[in-house]
């Protein structure tokens, strides 16, 4: 056993020393009001709404909209691969499907909200598209968010064979009468190990434009938190430099509620066996 010294320990609380007087003017230094110490860093929820990173999102969502007029309930099906999934998140509910839910439930009040997750790590648009009847249509959702093409932009697969498989997918969601959200490719750090990147980005832009369906500008969102350098790497993107953390999918998750939001914009909801409420 290690002898216990009280004489020293007596001795440590008559005289602290620098160190703790340091920490004790640190403390009165914060707490004063007045003072010149730096301002802490803003929440979260502030920053993901950062002046660079403003992209304009609002998607016209009359499906959504005539979903919770006439049921009071809204379901959004999250098809993607691992950034759908969760992959970098801590724990499933700091995924952005989970956050999104979260997000509308309490700005839809009175609203049956239901966010569900099919994100599967790793798979190609090509994999989705055979999903699409499943895990999206038999949902029987009024939104479907899409995210998909990093990992045919990392393989390189070809811009025509996308450009193919993503207007086929688009597709069979319209003919079920489902509202189709693109996701723009993510911000990458070090996107040059990818020669091919901004052409896959490209051949998504123009599927949304030429099939008139709304483009969630992840890319753009993602290099406005970097560069308002309120957030550290970190925070943004993890150590596998391709994949989200939780304040990034936290960030996305708001972001996509702004959007789907103000596209349903102010409704009237009565559902059976409820009162009627209106949201803003």
């Amino acid at each position: 056993m290690v002898p216990f010294d009280h004489e020293t320990r007596r001795k440590r609380r008559v005289c602290p020393g620098p160190w703790r007087a340091a920490v004790t003017a640190f403390l009165l230094l914060a707490l004063n009001s007045g003072s010149s110490a730096a301002p802490l860093p803003p929440p979260p929820d502030i920053r993901c709404r950062a002046e660079g990173a403003k992209a304009a999102f609002q998607p016209n969502l009359p499906a959504a909209r005539k979903a919770l007029q006439e049921t009071g309930r809204l379901t959004v099906v999250a098809l993607g691969s691992s950034a759908t999934a969760g992959s970098g998140a801590s724990a499933d509910d700091k995924s952005y499907p989970a956050v999104l839910q979260a997000e509308l439930r309490r700005r839809l009040p009175g609203a049956e909200v239901r966010v569900v997750n099919k994100g599967v790590g790793g798979q190609s648009a090509y994999d989705m598209l055979l999903r699409m009847q499943p895990d999206v249509i038999d949902e029987k959702p009024a939104i479907v968010i899409w995210q998909t093409v990093i990992n045919d932009a990392i393989r390189d697969i070809g811009e025509d064979k996308l450009g193919k498989i993503l207007r086929k997918g688009v597709s069979k969601a319209r003919a079920a009468g489902i509202e189709m959200i693109l996701m723009d490719l993510p911000w990458l750090p070090r996107e040059g190990r990818y020669p091919h990147y901004d052409d896959y980005r490209a051949v998504l832009a123009k599927t949304a434009q030429d099939q008139g369906i709304s483009l969630f500008p992840r890319y753009a969102m993602m290099k406005g938190w970097s560069n308002s350098r309120q957030f550290t790497p970190e925070e943004l993107v993890g150590m596998d430099g391709l994949h989200l953390v939780d304040a990034g999918y936290r960030c996305l998750a708001l972001r996509l509620a702004d959007g789907i939001v103000a596209g349903i914009g102010p409704v009237r909801i009565e559902a059976a066996g409820n009162s009627a409420r209106q949201t803003n």
